[in-house]
């Protein structure tokens, strides 16, 4: 629907027809179709000048899909049955054309089709009635051949005449309907495709989802269009590039376990340090779980289940015309099928696969309404899918889908979550109605999560695809869409523009269809484009990084290998020799080394407890000026909905507007007062302590190595610099989800239906009066509710949620400081292993016979060659991946 198309003229029909006085911003697509559905009807009604009892209740029936007992909606509509009666719009066809002027092609046939629905309430289609709706249908560009029927009442007929002819729509779409109701006469295949196609569900998102519904209930009176019907076999999804990265990959796996036998082998020698086993099976761990981690963002009924589907080349997600996607989901390789759930208070269960289908979505009443808090609600953390056959996970991804997250009370902490340790995102927008507002800001909070900044750079590894391209009419409509699409995400800077490709223009449905059809149309070679754009974005760019990272790492482990090695060899050649009293600074050395570790953890436990008290003043005294802050904020919220005709709704925006704010709000606090003014100053001197204690070490490893001619230090030194790197960020918190992240998702249970239920009451009690029928205070009516809910919000959030984000603020502190220590104590335990092998040697070396000493030798030469071959496969791997 182009809304740009509603005039001052159309605002004034409408003004008439409710008898309020409205504004441009109160004339939404629902209000639009809605009046000119209650026109078509009573215009059907009224035309043979009669009303059965029958009439009347189908009336009541239509237009009931539309809106709930007592609702804003309803309301609306009663007052346009009233409205269209008296001044008889249903008579000025001037009056209808300025109604359908917005009206899509889709919207006008389904017009059309409620027209046909009410004609037959009293059993037959009058002729009369049938005119009425050939004339508007004519006017609105639908054609009028598909008029002709049998025995109908001649007033209807005619009715039914002038709508078609008004609308312009194509006669043999009314035909088709006709014969839908009537059960008479046979059906024109192309012109039941046509229908098919204009009323696919996907055409009336922008709407609501209940004209979802409704042209979904619409196409089930029509026959199925017929299947195309192909002798050739299902086409494979294939990700060859992938499937040569796992085999790097696995390669990697192949070094990683040579060199951790190995390191048994001369450890049962007592060779080399048991820290060395640690060290390699921490490299082992990483790599056997290193996975592509792609993420599915994006609103309601975008196509994301369908474009999941053809990606795996395997429908498992469930799919339905309106809205579904209830749960993050986590598809995966398994060895076998199997679904297992997790919730919110740490259980976790496996459930059967039917199971699934109904978890992993939200009820249909819940989407017919934008009951989007049913999520919050939800006790469900997240669905893990294992599948061994899937073909893009058993290529090393693990794909995340999210839920929908149009106005998602939990948004923000949503993706926040999905986002964290991301290589790819796909954000998916529908090509009939491109990024509207909100989907923008959603896009922009998804590029800032990728960055992990508020800075306005581009995401390098954000896709934007444009899904139902084949619901465009004309080419022109293909050009605009991708002209508009690249010149925002351009103007925004939203994406990285280099040889690999981030926008795409799909039908993740055709796409599926046809792989499952074993059609090679452009749907398909668009779909495969995208798909080997990901591809290549996941080898080339992520998947090169991930294998030098693991090649680094083994390589480091290797070199320390081969340094306790040569040293080892060294002690049996009798060129390390060390005296009683060198044994003997040894043995304190060590003795000091046990007392650095325990210093480390009382200062960082004393640190600790005094983070946490400031954490905890500081968080108290943000919380006075919290609920001023946010209701100046909200004098800068707006919203198209209107407070007369769509309160509900209005109040839900609101109170989703209001916890977005309460989250920022909690996101600038853990950002600004706890990380940069609390712990990065108690951080950065707890840094210089135990950097200035390690230094101690490094600097007696330093004495030793020029006492016995060895080189401990170098072994030390890139342990250290391990450290040192750890000590850059806040222990893993400050990557990823990030410290304010972290405390707004711990809201997640702040949200609800309980929050919407009782602000509703609540408004309705505040601004009780307000809704006159005369000229009515809209500003002042936006400030009640705005205030009403932010009110109501932080009496909520103090009883239920203000613990529970210091609980989590607690959890950061102690996380941040356990993996300080741990950094520390590893390189401190490492020097006493260290310290204690040198002394093993030396006893050995006195006690071993020449023989003894020569078979040892032979030993660690052999194991050294071996280690010297992983480190060329190594680099063979390195330069093989490169070229992917």
């Amino acid at each position: 629907m182009d809304t740009s198309r509603v005039t001052s003229e159309t605002v004034d029909l409408l003004s008439r027809i409710t008898g309020q006085k409205l504004s441009q911003r109160d004339i939404t697509p629902q209000v639009l179709f809605l009046a000119s559905l209650v026109t078509v009807l009573l215009g059907v009604m009224l035309v043979d000048g009669t009303v059965s009892e029958a009439e009347k209740q189908r009336l009541q029936t239509i237009l009931s899909r539309f809106s709930q007992s007592n609702s804003d909606v309803q309301k609306l509509t009663n007052l346009m049955i009233k409205g269209v009666k008296e001044n008889q719009t249903y008579k000025k066809i001037q009056d209808l054309l300025r109604l359908t002027l917005p009206l899509s092609e889709s919207e006008k046939i389904l017009l059309i089709a409620f027209g046909y629905e009410m004609s037959v309430a009293d059993g037959e289609i009058d002729v009369r009635e049938k005119q009425y709706l050939g004339i508007v249908a004519k006017n609105l560009g639908v054609e009028s051949e598909y008029l002709e029927v049998r025995d109908i009442d001649i007033k209807e007929k005619q009715y039914l005449g002038i709508v078609a002819k008004n609308l312009g729509v194509k006669s043999e779409y009314l035909e088709v309907f006709e014969i839908a109701f009537t059960h008479q006469g046979k059906f024109d295949a192309n012109a039941l495709n046509e229908v098919h196609f204009l009323l696919d569900p996907s055409r009336f998102q922008e709407l609501d989802t209940v004209f979802v519904k409704a042209a979904s209930d619409m196409l089930a009176i029509l026959p199925a269009k017929p299947e195309i019907k192909t002798t050739q076999k299902h086409t494979s999804v294939s990700y060859d590039e992938l499937k040569k990265f796992q085999v790097y990959r696995q390669n990697l796996d192949s070094c990683c376990n040579l060199v951790s036998e190995i390191i048994h082998e001369c450890k049962d020698h007592s060779f080399l340090p048991s820290t060395l086993i640690d060290d390699i099976t921490e490299v082992y761990n990483k790599i056997k779980n290193q996975r592509f981690r792609l993420a599915v963002i994006g609103e309601f009924s975008q196509g994301k289940s369908t474009l999941l589907n053809a990606l795996l080349g395997e429908e498992i997600q469930p799919v339905r015309a309106i809205p579904c996607s209830g749960a993050v989901t986590v598809l995966k390789y398994g060895t076998q099928k199997r679904v297992i759930c997790r919730y919110k208070d740490g259980r976790s269960e496996e459930i059967a696969f039917e199971e699934y289908k109904v978890k992993a979505t939200i009820s249909k009443e819940a989407a017919l309404e934008h009951r989007s808090d049913e999520l919050a609600q939800s006790n469900i953390e997240e669905i893990i899918f294992e599948h061994p056959e899937l073909a893009l996970c058993k290529n090393g991804v693990e794909i995340v889908d999210s839920p929908g997250l149009n106005e998602h009370p939990q948004r923000t902490a949503i993706t926040q979550k999905i986002l964290t340790d991301t290589d790819a995102a796909i954000f998916l927008t529908n090509a009939t109605r491109l990024l509207p507002e909100k989907e923008k800001e959603l896009l922009h909070d998804v590029r800032y999560q990728l960055n992990n900044s508020y800075i306005k750079e581009p995401a390098d590894n954000l896709f934007v695809l444009v899904n139902f391209m084949d619901n465009l009419d004309t080419q022109e409509d293909v050009q605009d869409v991708k002209q508009r699409l690249e010149s925002f995400v351009k103007k925004e800077n939203l994406l990285v523009f280099k040889e690999i490709n981030r926008v795409h223009y799909i039908s993740a449905k055709t796409a599926l269809k046809s792989i499952q059809n074993g059609n090679n149309d452009e749907y398909l070679q668009s779909f495969q484009m995208f798909t080997q754009s990901l591809e290549k974005f996941l080898t080339l760019e992520r998947g090169t990084l991930k294998i030098n990272r693991a090649v680094n790492d083994i390589t480091q482990v290797i070199t320390k290998c081969l340094d306790s090695l040569y040293i080892v060899e060294e002690s049996l050649d009798g060129k390390i020799k060390l005296s009683e009293i060198g044994k003997q600074e040894i043995l304190e050395k060590i003795g000091e080394a046990s007392g650095c570790d325990v210093t480390i953890y009382n200062l960082v436990e004393k640190r600790k407890e005094l983070v946490i008290e400031q954490a905890q003043k500081s968080w108290e005294e943000w919380n006075k000026g919290l609920e001023n802050r946010i209701l100046q904020k909200s004098k800068h919220w707006s919203s198209k909905h209107s407070p007369v005709f769509s309160q509900d709704k209005l109040i839900k925006y609101y109170t989703t507007q209001f916890t977005n704010e309460l989250m920022r709000d909690i996101d600038v606090w853990g950002n600004q007062e706890l990380k940069e003014e609390i712990l990065h100053k108690h951080l950065e001197s707890l840094n210089a302590y135990i950097t200035y204690e390690l230094d101690k070490v490094k600097s007696d490893f330093k004495r030793l190595d020029q006492q016995i001619k060895t080189n401990f230090s170098k072994q030390i030194n890139i342990s250290i610099a391990g450290v040192n790197d750890d000590f850059m960020g806040f222990g893993g918190i400050s990557g990823g989800l990030g410290i304010g992240g972290a405390l707004a998702a711990a809201l997640i249970f702040f949200t609800g239906i309980g929050f919407v239920a009782i602000a509703v009451f609540a408004v309705g009690a505040a601004i009780a009066g307000s809704l006159g029928l005369g000229m009515l205070d809209i500003d002042g009516i936006h400030t009640k509710i705005k205030t009403t809910i932010c009110k109501i919000g932080m009496k909520k959030f103090c009883e239920e949620s203000k613990d529970k984000v210091y609980q989590t603020t607690q959890e950061i502190i102690n996380t941040v400081f356990k993996n300080r220590f741990e950094s520390a104590s590893r390189v401190i335990t490492e020097a006493i292993s260290i310290y204690e092998n040198i002394l093993e040697q030396q006893e050995k070396a006195h006690q071993e016979n020449l023989e003894q000493r020569e078979i040892e030798k032979a030993f660690i030469n052999q194991k050294r060659q071996e280690l010297e071959q992983v480190q060329k496969e190594l680099k063979t791997i390195i330069n093989k991946s490169t070229t992917l």
